[in-house]
């Protein structure tokens, strides 16, 4: 399989900060999602594999590339959706859009052609002429990701691209993510926390905290063999209960009208949970498997990672 981004002891602080903690990974070729809480240093990992921060120690390579030495030739191969505002006010979204693709090294009447074909297909042609501060929240994030577009990269990069979108217009985006990553010679990258996009757009997942990758799996893995999760609700002896039930490492979480949700690790049967609930003198009164979902597997790696 061919490495698109290849990263060996990478190390990166900010101050006494260490936004990027000795990460090793390969990413071969397809779509993967990038996740971690706040502070888990995505951004600051996309900052170098653009070659806008240059890693402290360790070698790294993008495309073929060095990310070091050969950046120029990093970003002309790289489309980058940024999270924050990048849009240049007093001009229309076409010749912004042009714009960026000269940046990327597209002649002019190239890049201008180009911009129409990609404003189209994001669904902004009848509005590719109105200056784009004018645009919408839903209209800007889809201008940004036709900027990311327009030089045909090899790999795309989409940093919470359905960000202050409404559920209408995040439909549509994650529609489009869909569509570009069937292109066997687009490779992307996707950073969100809404992990139901991750799941919806992504086949594998990276998962980052504290600088570090805490698991690299891919969906249908992390999906189904860390735990099974079950709703519960009981009445008797509660604090006895769910001391036992942590005690054989349960993540135990209060949800509406009294209803748990238990994740039991996989090596333990459903039986343990009547049998502990009998122990305590409860009774079990709703029992039912749920669908393990990435949110509770990613925030179960986290707590792991954490050591709690």
């Amino acid at each position: 399989m061919e490495k698109i981004i290849e990263l060996n002891k990478i190390s990166f602080s900010y101050a006494d900060i260490k936004a990027i903690d000795d990460i090793s990974i390969e990413v071969g070729t397809g779509v993967f999602g990038l996740l971690g809480p706040n502070g888990a240093g995505k951004t600051t990992l996309l900052k170098i594999i653009l070659g806008f921060l240059t890693p402290q120690s360790g070698l790294g390579r993008v495309l073929g590339f060095d990310i070091t030495s050969s950046r120029k030739a990093v970003r002309k191969r790289i489309g980058y959706m940024p999270e924050t505002e990048c849009l240049i006010p007093g001009i229309d979204a076409v010749t912004f859009t042009a714009y960026l693709g000269e940046l990327s090294g597209m002649p002019r009447q190239e890049s201008i052609k180009r911009a129409h074909e990609v404003l189209y297909y994001v669904g902004l042609e009848e509005s590719r002429y109105r200056n784009v501060e004018t645009y919408s929240a839903g209209m800007q994030q889809r201008l940004k990701l036709a900027q990311a577009l327009v030089h045909d990269p090899k790999l795309l990069l989409l940093d919470e691209p359905t960000s202050g979108m409404d559920p209408t217009g995040r439909k549509e985006m994650l529609g489009l993510i869909k569509d570009i990553t069937r292109k066997a010679s687009m490779n992307v990258i996707i950073s969100s926390h809404l992990l139901p996009d991750i799941e919806h757009t992504c086949k594998k997942v990276i998962i980052l905290n504290k600088g570090m990758v805490i698991s690299e799996e891919t969906i249908a893995n992390l999906n189904q063999d860390n735990f099974n999760l079950f709703e519960l609700k009981f009445k008797g002896n509660s604090e006895g209960f769910l001391k036992r039930l942590k005690a054989i490492r349960c993540r135990v979480e209060s949800s509406d009208r009294g209803k748990y949700m238990v994740m039991l690790p996989a090596d333990h049967s459903p039986g343990v949970l009547f049998k502990i609930a009998q122990e305590e003198k409860v009774q079990i009164r709703h029992f039912r498997q749920s669908r393990t979902s990435l949110e509770d597997t990613f925030m179960n790696a986290v707590e792991i990672a954490n050591g709690n």
